[in-house]
């Protein structure tokens, strides 16, 4: 989990997140807040870029095509598969709530919890709940177009909460999808010369690794005995990671290294995730980080990492592009996943981060809510809160 340390000016500053419970703290011992429809006082913003009906929500904007067919019966290609998009809406509630003894002063707070939007994920509609109200609230692309909230405040007060609830529809990618171009099937291969430009800061080496173990142990999963499939060898590594290491959500700050992951051998969705990058840069591929959330598309599912924000991995692969690939839950495609943010490194991808001014111990705790729900279901029971206090935070305040 992240932390916070004092400034001179008695300013609070949150630094990097760490674990999956706190993802949130994500920069932030400080920030953001609930999804609970609060009474007054309540900052309000909202989008509906696609209509399920047709008809113009209230208070939403609607866009929609003319003559377009109903949900129900509208194919969606997707790679060398055409599916109904009779896939899964999914509500998203993601709140955080912080808790001071005293009033403080906030200052400004940058949130990433917004879905992506492509082929793949497709907002019906989204709400961002701020209390107290900024003052100022305004949204931008980020350099990997990652969708970015940044609010200022002019007011003190003693809880700072953040709700967000979302509903979009999911198409999922099956790994049985995926479509591999002739030549990169086997490896080793060598991407394009069109592509290798936007690829290679995504493949260079982002941790130390003097004595090349990363190397090592990435290079355990390429075959010796004949031609490696790069598909299943990748799927292998997810495997691994799931397989060889113990999960265990942590409240520390930070993430840790790929030697400190395999050496104490467990981790967090985080660590698994930048273990899996670094592995995969070792062996040449453009690999990147993922912040979102994870659910279980069906009972007979289960997924690790769910109550709070979750992490994985995306690699490129010629033919169907940034595949995902979830080391915490041994799985390749997207199902169950859904993207919020995308990032050369898991520091560009905090979900939420910001700062406060108060007096040191002003600070009580944080509850964090993520539920997730299909439509006709009731929410996700990984989605239970998790609520944090100053004793998970020695040393940080």
């Amino acid at each position: 989990m992240d932390e916070s340390r004092v400034q001179r000016s008695g300013e609070f500053r949150p630094e990097l997140s760490g674990a999956d419970v706190p993802r949130d703290v994500a920069a932030s011992v400080v920030v953001v807040s609930p999804i609970v429809p609060s009474a007054v006082g309540i900052a309000f913003l909202a989008w509906s870029p696609i209509s399920r009906n047709g008809e113009r929500p209230a208070g939403f904007m609607t866009v929609t095509g003319e003559g377009s067919p109903s949900p129900s019966k509208r194919l969606i290609s997707l790679g060398c598969l055409e599916r109904s998009s009779g896939m899964p809406i999914l509500s998203i509630h993601h709140v955080t709530t912080y808790r001071y003894t005293r009033p403080v002063a906030f200052g400004e707070h940058r949130l990433m919890v917004r879905p992506r939007e492509g082929h793949d994920q497709r907002l019906i509609e989204a709400e961002l709940k701020i209390d107290p109200p900024p003052t100022d609230l305004r949204w931008l692309h980020d350099v990997f177009g990652n969708s970015v909230a940044i609010a200022r405040f002019d007011r003190r007060s003693d809880k700072l909460r953040f709700a967000s609830h979302v509903r979009l529809e999911h198409i999922p990618m099956e790994a049985s999808a995926v479509e591999v171009e002739d030549y990169a099937r086997c490896y080793p291969f060598t991407y394009s010369s069109e592509d290798m430009p936007d690829l290679l800061r995504s493949i260079e080496r982002g941790h130390h690794d003097p004595y090349r173990v990363i190397d090592d142990w990435a290079g355990q999963f390429v075959r010796r005995d004949g031609q490696t499939d790069t598909l299943a060898m990748l799927a292998e590594l997810t495997r691994a990671i799931r397989r060889d290491l113990t999960y265990i959500p942590r409240h520390e700050k930070g993430t840790q290294t790929p030697l400190e992951t395999l050496q104490k051998r467990q981790g967090t969705c985080r660590d698994y995730a930048v273990l899996m990058i670094e592995a995969a840069r070792a062996l040449g591929l453009a690999a990147r980080f993922v912040s979102g959330y994870v659910y279980a598309p069906s009972a007979r599912e289960g997924r690790v990492g769910g109550g709070n924000t979750h992490a994985w991995v995306r690699i490129f692969l010629p033919g169907s592009g940034w595949i995902e690939f979830d080391p915490t839950n041994g799985i390749v495609g997207s199902v169950g996943l859904v993207r919020v943010a995308v990032a050369r490194d898991p520091y560009q991808a905090v979900p939420l981060s910001g700062t406060f001014s108060g007096f040191p111990g002003s600070y009580v705790g944080m509850d964090i809510s993520v539920e997730i729900a299909m439509d006709g279901q009731t929410p996700s029971a990984a989605a239970a809160a998790t609520t944090l206090n100053p004793h998970l935070l020695q040393g940080r305040i």
